[in-house]
């Protein structure tokens, strides 16, 4: 095998804002060959796992980091030799040849007897999609990536060792578990096939998907899908509703919001008057600014909104307003504006999308009249605001009722119910109704 040279193979870019990554593991070891493409190391980042693939085909000499080891994007972290692929297939080709000369010398050629017909006939391959069938593999190591991945999937080592392995010596592979996941999870409650079925058995069910044309998701969108299916497997879902009279802030708003603008040079959208209201109610209500952890309740010390964004992609993202408590209006709007900005332009921080305590989801700025928001995990809930919708209110004084046109607006918390129950979860979508209803004497 002839070598072209030893070449560093450094750590490369997995994104915007990624500024390092963790090993997890080397799938090809010191002294092993490999081909162009072959996957050389498994690499963990704050957004994603990664497989990183050879960039041409050759030998693996030296390791610069194991595994578990934090390596900036950049860094050396192996050494690797490159071969000459032309050579190496010449000189397989020569020693083919060379055995064959040898095994020739050795015995007389002889015309060799034609084969007997086989009596039983050669089984076809199935034309029809057959009943899916859990694997009996004996290899039963997992790498930190899959292991990884069935954590977050909630799938038992009992249900990853149904799974069909495509790799190395019957080895479980990332694509093998994404791939038996799209499939719905087939061997979820498998039988075992030990046991004599008894009971309700699992339909053997085969949904059409249908034909048409086939859109691959990209990075975002891949984990979005997979945090919401994750929080709706951990958290069990309950959502709340009220309505809250939006009139006072809709006409205090009309009324500012130009001033505010020249005085502050900021706009004045709705979202920095919710998150106040949300930060007061969280105050009030702190077991809200809460996640789980095991079986204890982590209540946090600060109250870091995340206002979920829609990109110009289409995709979603949660930017985060730290510390909303310690901010006045201005602040909030400045704040608001800012990450909305860098939102639309993509150019928000991994720093910027992080620790949020409580999020909202504003789902009227589409339309929507209300919404029932997943939780963005690990927050104990999420609020919704629905459309601003004028309406005819029956209204109560003191002379009597009276119908007035009002400005109505539906507010929706989904909590998760291992923390949070219904009269807290009440009694905080109930408050924050109350701060958007009162009458603001502040004037700009």
């Amino acid at each position: 095998m002839s070598s072209k040279g030893k070449t560093e193979f450094k750590l490369p870019k997995m994104g915007e804002s990624i500024t390092e990554g963790t090993i997890l593991n080397w799938i090809v070891s010191e002294g092993e060959s490999f081909q162009e493409g072959d996957i050389l190391v498994e690499v963990g980042t704050d957004k994603v796992d990664n497989e990183v693939p050879a960039p041409f085909s050759g030998t693996l000499v030296e390791t610069k980091y194991g595994a578990n080891d934090i390596v900036k994007i950049g860094e050396v972290i192996a050494v690797l030799e490159e071969t000459s692929v032309s050579e190496t297939s010449g000189k397989s080709t020569e020693e083919k040849t060379k055995s064959q000369d040898n095994s020739t010398a050795k015995k007389p050629t002889k015309p060799s007897p034609p084969k007997p017909a086989s009596k039983t006939p050669k089984t076809q391959p199935p034309t029809e999609s057959q009943p899916w069938m859990p694997s009996s593999r004996g290899n039963h190591f997992y790498s930190p990536l899959v292991e990884k991945i069935a954590k977050e999937h909630h799938i038992s080592y009992e249900e990853l060792a149904r799974i069909p392995a495509s790799g190395k010596k019957d080895r479980l592979q990332k694509s093998d578990v994404f791939k038996y996941i799209e499939e719905g999870r087939p061997a979820q409650f498998a039988q075992s096939q030990v046991e004599k079925s008894s009971g309700f058995q699992v339909p053997d069910l085969k949904f059409d998907k249908g034909e048409g044309k086939l859109v691959e998701m990209d990075r975002m969108r891949q984990m979005i899908a997979d945090h919401m299916v994750y929080s709706k497997h951990t958290s069990p879902h309950v959502t709340a509703y009220v309505e809250a009279d939006m009139t006072n802030l809709v006409h205090w708003r009309n009324a500012n919001k130009k001033e505010f603008q020249k005085k502050t040079g900021e706009k004045l959208t709705f979202t920095p008057l919710f998150i106040q209201a949300v930060t007061k109610a969280i105050q009030d209500f702190p077991m809200i600014n809460s996640s789980l952890d095991g079986k204890n309740i982590i209540v946090k010390d600060d109250i870091h909104i995340g206002m979920a964004t829609a990109l110009p992609s289409g995709n979603l993202i949660v930017p985060v307003v730290r510390h909303s408590d310690q901010k006045d209006l201005e602040a909030l709007a400045k704040n608001v504006n800012a990450l909305a900005r860098k939102a639309r332009d993509n150019k928000l921080t991994s720093e910027e999308t992080k620790g949020s305590t409580f999020t909202i989801s504003n789902v009227g700025t589409f339309g929507s009249l209300m919404g029932t928001p997943i939780i963005n995990q690990p927050e104990a809930a999420i609020l919704a605001t629905g459309i601003i919708k004028k309406r005819a209110e029956v209204i109560e004084y003191e002379d009597g009722d009276k119908i007035e046109i009002r400005q109505m607006m539906y507010l929706s918390l989904s909590f998760d119910h291992r923390i949070v129950d219904g009269f807290l979860a009440g009694s905080f979508l109930r408050r924050i109704a109350d701060y958007l209803e009162e009458k603001r004497e502040t004037q700009y």
